[in-house]
């Protein structure tokens, strides 16, 4: 329960940056290296929980994967 509690926690805690990032484009403070390497980080980390068939770390990798992804993709686009 403590895990799913903290996936759902860190998870969300994304959400009000990509809708700031979202409505301003404003990604100037945001470090593309850093979101590089989490993305790809997370990335492995969700097929790693795909491989070992666990839930939790396939949903919670798997929707931070996306928010992260939408952050590096403006980070990208409106240097």
């Amino acid at each position: 329960m403590i895990g799913i509690v903290a996936a759902i926690i860190g998870t969300c805690s994304f959400v009000p940056q990509v809708i700031q990032i979202i409505k301003t484009k404003d990604t100037t403070s945001i470090s593309l290296g850093m979101y590089a390497m989490f993305v790809t980080g997370i990335a492995l980390w969700l097929i790693h929980g795909i491989h070992i068939q666990d839930i939790a770390l396939i949903l919670a990798n798997g929707v931070t994967f996306v928010l992260a992804s939408i952050i590096l993709t403006y980070k990208i686009k409106y240097k």
